[in-house]
């Protein structure tokens, strides 16, 4: 039979008594009340092993009676219950002390699991950190969501944010990575020190090591004065590193170092510097399909992902779409616009609707539409219109004009827009665009002339010169064995 007495506050009688049976029948001693004042009571007169409070009592904030039980029994640990779902929630318990936190509604089997840890493993002593925020109103949320997926996701952040451990963040495109990175620092122990956010696939790979780690006076041409990295910016603070997969080799060596070591050195410089910097890692790519395809250092990965958190995409949430909606819509109305919500058939289509650009997908739609539609209630119609899926391009095989050009890279266009918000691509699209159309132009031209780079200057109307260029710039290889003259 297990040891220990297990006291329990909860104003929910109902609560109590299906902790009291389930918890009992689990060989338990349980007492339960409805107030933070019995409670106390008990806790004051050493009784109890263990401790499960609701947050939201009639007399007291469960929050509020936590620290003054750690000053008291440091040992006792306290799990917190509550039904407010919030990464808020699940942090300030961390923070004041708490063992665990589960969220209403609960699983007994993990609540007896949570038990069974808890009186194993009880408490050393009470961290005393700086108070946690008040709990705000749900449009000051880092996160938004009251999922399982997600209330998984607030118990690990509320466990990191005590710590100095690597993270590792995983998910597709708009999950949120950069908001769970933020959040481990707002409310982690670096909380007053610098976050500063890089992203790997915005900057050339010429420059990441000279962005990340700073340059000497005449390091490069160019370099016409020192440059100060974003690890100096961070110090003292939170670096991190989104698209980590884009990092080139070079980069990722001198990365390697500053975890192993704990030091860097600037580009052309050769005193080493010493660091104090936490880095949270985040990709969209399998890291490990990279290390096959020797793109990416393994020994880098597993220093990175200490700790691995992977984020579930939205269409695997779909329970949290009308919590976000809210929250878009409540911001639109902070920025000047009219209050506005959607109607039950409506949203209805967004639970169903599969989200490949996520939660940044679904802000960008509700935020066209409370710009676009007029009413007080957006309808189904206008959803709908906004969800459907253009027109697939049509194959001359079926008799019909194939999609223009102009066309296919406008809707490629709009698409990256729609799915990234306000996160701009890296400078230089209007050069990248034309290569990308540029290299197949002139591949297919070549192929079409045997390889004949007079013939194909000709059919591209170019110089002969000026193909050669392109084609030595694009790195083309023209077909072997075939005349080029």
């Amino acid at each position: 039979m297990p040891d220990g007495t297990i006291l329990i506050a909860d104003d929910d009688s109902a609560i109590r008594t299906v902790l009291n049976q389930a918890l009992g029948r689990a060989g338990y001693s349980v007492r339960t009340t409805g107030t933070a004042a019995g409670l106390w009571r008990w806790v004051s007169a050493g009784d109890g092993n263990l401790v499960i409070t609701d947050v939201v009592l009639p007399d007291e904030n469960g929050f509020d009676l936590i620290p003054r039980i750690k000053r008291l029994r440091p040992d006792l640990p306290i799990v917190v219950m509550s039904a407010q779902n919030t990464i808020l929630t699940a942090i300030t318990a961390a923070e004041r002390g708490a063992f665990d936190y589960l969220p209403k509604p609960f699983d007994l089997k993990e609540l007896t699991s949570v038990v069974q840890r808890a009186l194993a493993v009880p408490q050393k002593s009470p961290r005393e950190l700086a108070a946690a925020e008040a709990e705000g109103e749900e449009n000051g949320l880092p996160l938004i969501g009251r999922s399982a997926a997600m209330q998984e996701i607030y118990r690990v952040i509320a466990r990191l944010t005590q710590t100095d451990l690597t993270v590792m963040i995983m998910g597709e495109s708009g999950t949120g990575k950069e908001l769970v990175a933020r959040a481990l620092h707002d409310y982690g122990k670096r909380r007053h020190g610098t976050f500063v956010a890089v992203n790997m696939a915005a900057i050339p790979k010429e420059l990441v090591e000279s962005e990340l780690f700073g340059h000497e006076r005449g390091a490069f041409t160019g370099a016409t004065n020192r440059g100060v990295g974003r690890f100096e910016q961070a110090e003292g603070g939170t670096l991190f590193l989104d698209e980590i997969g884009d990092m080139p080799l070079e980069a990722q060596t001198r990365l390697l170092r500053v975890l192993q070591q704990g030091e860097y050195t600037t580009v052309g410089g050769r005193t080493p510097i010493k660091t104090d910097v936490r880095i949270i890692a985040a990709t969209n790519r399998d890291l490990r399909q990279l290390i096959q395809q020797g793109l990416f250092r393994e020994d880098l990965y597993y220093r990175l992902n200490v700790v691995p958190l992977r984020l579930p995409p939205l269409r695997e949430r779909a329970e949290d779409i009308a919590d976000l909606v809210r929250h878009f819509l409540r911001k639109a109305e902070e920025e000047g616009l009219p209050a506005k919500h959607l109607d039950p058939e409506a949203l209805d289509l967004l639970r169903h609707h599969r989200w490949p650009g996520n939660v940044r997908e679904l802000e960008n739609l509700i935020r066209r539409l409370a710009v676009l539609h007029a009413g007080d209630t957006i309808p189904a119609a206008a959803v709908a219109a906004e969800l459907k899926e253009p027109a697939k391009s049509s194959s001359a095989e079926d008799g019909e004009e194939p999609v223009s050009l102009s066309a296919a890279v406008e809707r490629h266009l709009t698409k990256y827009f729609a799915t990234h918000g306000d996160r701009l691509p890296p400078p230089g699209l209007y050069d990248r665009v034309l290569q990308e159309i540029e290299r197949p132009l002139l591949s297919i031209c070549l192929a079409a002339t045997r390889g004949n780079q007079i013939r194909a200057a000709h059919l591209l109307g170019l110089n002969r010169n000026t193909l050669r260029k392109k084609i030595r710039d694009l790195g083309l290889e023209v077909i072997r064995g075939l005349k080029t003259e």
